[in-house]
Formats: structure tokens, C-alpha cells, sequence
């Protein structure tokens, strides 16, 4: 087995040139000693969004306790030994690190099996949901342009129409509110009804601005309003939920079940009619976020209330895997990770499930040229000795 791993930009915007705070993300490549059609298979992996670049973490850390624990190439195994010592707690960014080597693992594995990793999900988890031919999904983006922004947003949100999407969610919080019931005003122009526009606020808002917020987006009759609050104001979060009837949608800055746990217990979310947004990489990667799915499958949550946060192609795999509401999927922000399949066609609103072994990232051209890059760089190298 050998890891490569580095850290590249990505951009808010499909302008790269745009402002986009310097984001990064990790990607990954496993190359495993298992050959198929004269070649070893290799699993990739990332870092998701929104949460930058994971390289000191997975360098000195986890690579090297998964090294050490060749050869086994099994997720589950795989997990146990980059978890193998790690104190309860504590997960700030060590879950996106191990989450994005656990997005490889998947990967690899499916390609060994020969499958798509959705169908290769079903196989190994038993507790999977109804089997779909395609899934829901809807397109995120909206953020904030630094020039011209409601003629540019409109323009976003149009070209995500005829792209075949069928509901947009737009950023909120970064502007005075007044500003942003304007840009709520100018994509809802566009759309037939409230109800197919989502907004995010990104934790941005204080105790006392975040109910101010939901009684101006009340009228709106919006599909949700997301991350309304700091994520661990579990109080602040149920009092809103107490007087605010849209669906409120949480869970993508939380990153463990045990943050879940909380979440589900004092958040003051509602069963049939708020939205988990937890993201399976950053979730300490597929098995952590099966850990979730069955803590609210427990609490007595249907899993039409999961929307993977992430907008990428294993978000998609998830929803298929294990019947879920649908998947966010960025199409104009984050290149090369955010997407469809090129070859995809959206109808609306639905995508077909991916058939090619493993996640696809070979279905997506840029993307794969990115990993293939990454091959020809030096090889991680085990744990030193103590």
C-alpha cells in the first residue's frame, strides 16, 4: 500500500479569480497491491468542503497508523487502526483528516468488488434503505459576489435551472439582513414558489439576531433555514425551533455521534419536518456516519430528513445507499470537486445513481486529471520507530 496526499485551493465561485477566503482541501490516493486489468487499483479522497486542507493530520498521524496496519484494506478495519488510540472527544479537525482517508478506503474497496460504491454500501451494511434508480438533489451555492451581486447571483441561479435543478440554496448572514431579504427576493423571482429555495446561514448569527432573522424569513414559506445559529447553541437552536414553522436544517458543522446525540437531544428539531445536513467525510468518514444514521434511525427519525452536506459525488452514493432525502450538489463553486458526473443529466431535479466501480471520480474529468497528479508525487511513509 501506498498514501500520497496534498493540499490544493478550490474557490467559492466558478470564477477562481474570485475573493474565497483561501480555502483548501486534502486529496488523497491509496494505491492498494490488489491489480485489476494489469493495474493496482487506487482509491481516492478528499476533504469535502468548507473545512480546509488536513496535511499535517494525515501525514504524521493517520496515513502512518494505516501503513502500520497493512494489509488490510477493509473500511471498517481500515478505521480501527487510524482510530486506534484516540481519546473520546477532541474531534475538531481530526475527523475531516480521517474522513478523507476513509473516502479512499471506499473507494478502493468498491473498485476491488467491482461495483459502484452505493451497491457495495448495501452489500456490507445491512440496515440500508429503499433502492432508488435515481435521487434527489438540489444545488447549493449563492455565495456572496464582491461586485454586481444580485445581477451575478441571479445569473448563478439561472444557469442552475436550465441545468435541470429544481431547488437552490443561497448563503445568508454575511450582509444586514435587509440586504439579504433582497437577494431572497431576487432568486425567488425566479421560482415558482418558496418552497424551492433553501437558505444557509453559516452559523453566522447571535442569540438575539437569529430569531430577529427567522421572523423576516417567515412569510417567505422557504425550503429550509440552515445552520442558524453557533452549532453547540443547542439552546438558542430550540428556542428558534419553538416559534419558527419552516423546517430548520442542522448537523454539517457537528462531527461525531456523540455531537449528534446532543444535537438530536436538545436542539429541539423536529422528526417530520427538519433537515440533517451531516457530512459523511467530515463525520470521521462513512463509518462515523453510520454511527449518526442509526443514532436518529433510533430516535425515531425517517431518513428522508438526511441531506448530506458536502455537494459531491459520494454525497449522491450515500443517498442511494441508504435511502436518504437527497444530496447537495454544488455545481458552480468548488471545481473540480463539486458536481455531477460530466456525463450526468439532470431531470428534474433527480440524477441517475453512479454505475461505475468505486465513487466515479474517473467520471469526472478535471477531477481525475487532479489524482493522477498526485500519483507521480513521493509516497507517505510509516510511523518511525520508538
Amino acid at each position: 500500500m501506498a498514501i500520497r496526499e496534498r493540499a490544493v485551493p478550490i474557490s467559492r465561485y466558478v470564477d477562481p479569480t474570485l475573493p474565497s477566503g483561501g480555502l483548501t482541501t486534502s486529496i488523497v490516493a491509496i494505491t492498494t497491491d490488489v491489480v485489476r486489468d494489469g493495474k493496482p487499483v487506487v482509491g481516492y479522497g478528499f476533504s469535502s468542503i468548507g473545512r480546509y486542507a488536513q496535511s499535517g493530520l494525515i501525514r504524521e498521524r493517520f496515513a502512518p497508523r494505516l501503513l502500520d496496519a497493512e494489509p488490510t484494506l477493509d473500511p471498517f478495519q481500515a478505521w480501527d487502526a487510524m482510530m486506534k488510540g484516540e481519546k473520546p472527544g477532541g474531534h475538531g479537525e481530526r475527523c475531516v483528516a480521517v474522513g478523507t482517508l476513509d473516502m479512499a478506503l471506499w473507494d478502493a474497496a468498491a473498485k476491488i468488488a467491482g461495483v459502484p460504491l452505493h451497491r457495495y454500501l448495501r452489500d456490507r451494511v445491512p440496515q440500508t434503505g429503499r433502492v432508488t434508480d435515481t435521487i434527489a438533489i438540489y444545488a447549493g451555492g449563492g455565495y456572496v459576489y464582491p461586485h454586481d451581486d444580485i445581477a451575478r447571483l441571479r445569473e448563478e441561479v439561472l444557469a442552475m435551472l436550465d441545468a435541470g435543478y429544481t431547488r437552490i440554496k443561497i448563503k445568508i448572514g454575511a450582509l444586514p439582513i435587509k440586504r439579504d431579504l433582497q437577494r431572497i427576493e431576487a432568486v425567488l423571482e425566479l421560482l415558482p414558489s418558496g418552497d424551492r429555495l433553501a437558505v444557509d446561514a453559516m452559523n453566522a448569527y447571535s442569540a438575539q439576531q437569529v430569531r430577529t432573522v427567522a421572523a423576516a424569513l417567515e412569510p417567505y414559506g422557504l425550503w429550509w433555514f440552515e445552520d442558524i445559529c453557533d452549532p453547540l447553541d443547542l439552546e438558542t437552536h430550540a428556542r428558534v425551533a419553538e416559534g419558527y414553522p419552516g423546517a430548520i436544517a442542522a448537523g454539517e458543522a457537528l462531527f461525531s455521534r456523540a455531537e449528534a446525540a446532543l444535537l438530536q437531544r436538545y436542539g429541539g428539531l423536529r422528526p417530520q419536518r427538519d433537515i440533517l445536513l451531516f457530512d459523511p467525510v467530515h463525520c470521521y468518514g462513512l463509518v462515523g456516519y453510520l454511527q449518526i444514521i442509526d443514532a436518529f434511525d433510533n430516535g425515531g427519525w425517517p431518513r428522508s430528513a438526511f441531506w448530506p452536506h458536502g455537494g459531491h459525488l459520494v454525497g449522491q452514493h450515500v443517498v442511494a445507499a441508504f435511502g436518504l432525502g437527497g444530496a447537495e450538489v454544488n455545481p458552480r463553486s468548488f471545481a473540480p470537486f463539486g458536481g455531477v458526473a460530466d456525463d450526468a443529466v439532470i431531470r428534474d431535479g433527480r440524477v441517475a445513481v453512479l454505475d461505475a466501480p468505486g465513487i466515479g471520480f474517473e467520471r469526472k474529468a478535471d477531477l481525475f486529471r487532479l489524482f493522477r497528479e498526485l500519483e507521480l508525487s513521493d509516497p507517505l511513509t510509516r510511523a518511525p520507530s520508538l
